[in-house]
């Protein structure tokens, strides 16, 4: 038997979730923005004393690793590779986005794109394009987007917009009969869980010691201005 915790906190909302041999047990998710630090280890036992089981009983850890938040994601990393030495156990690392577009596959009814959006700021996102079976297509990337932003797409197929990054580009790209925008689509650490374990069976594992997560962009803080 092999149990599997995933932890999703790459953007406001962050969940944690349990899979024993793949198959999902429990899962928790919490919608407050800026409360990943305090809560996080409290969603995790929480989790495990829900389903019954301890810390001590855990195969491996998977976490989303970017992009997203980069305080969230730090929060996320650290906190799995914590365990993972604890615990002596492996680590397991997801693309958020992958994840994502895993969580929509479930529902897709055509052939079609997906395109899950994380909010980078002003008129960017990270964003990837996928089949309706969750296949990559185009790999997870910062997009500046514009009136022109997945035309040649738009002009075969139906395109899902979902994710945090979709309400502000559905004024540009929303006019195009192809385009879909879906509401409150949010990530889970459910999905990472699923996309973990197929990792966790092929033995493809992470570096704890050098695992850091993956922004798609540099941090970015302005300076603060000194005083005169």
């Amino acid at each position: 038997m092999s149990l599997l915790l995933s932890i999703d906190s790459a953007t406001k909302v962050c969940s944690v979730a349990l899979h024993q041999d793949g198959s999902l047990l429990a899962s928790q998710h919490l919608h407050i923005d800026k409360s990943h630090s305090g809560l996080l280890t409290v969603l995790i036992d929480h989790l495990l004393q829900y389903a019954g089981y301890k810390m001590a009983d855990l195969s491996a850890v998977a976490v989303s690793e970017g992009p997203g938040s980069y305080t969230g994601l730090r929060i996320g990393a650290s906190t799995a590779k914590g365990l993972c030495f604890a615990l002596d156990i492996p680590l397991v690392t997801i693309n958020t986005l992958e994840a994502m577009a895993k969580g929509m596959s479930y529902f897709a009814e055509e052939e079609s794109l997906f395109c899950p959006m994380i909010d980078a700021r002003r008129m960017e996102v990270y964003c990837l394009l996928a089949t309706s079976s969750a296949e990559i297509v185009e790999a997870p990337q910062a997009k500046i987007i514009d009136e022109t932003s997945f035309l040649r797409e738009l002009e075969k197929q139906k395109v899902y917009f979902f994710g945090d990054g979709s309400a502000k580009c559905q004024p540009l790209l929303g006019r195009h009969p192809n385009a879909r925008f879906i509401k409150d689509v949010v990530p889970s650490a459910v999905y990472v869980g699923e996309l973990g374990w197929q990792r966790f069976k092929a033995e493809k594992f992470a570096d704890v010691a050098y695992f850091e997560p993956d922004y798609l962009k540099e941090f970015y803080s302005p300076k603060a201005k000194g005083k005169k």
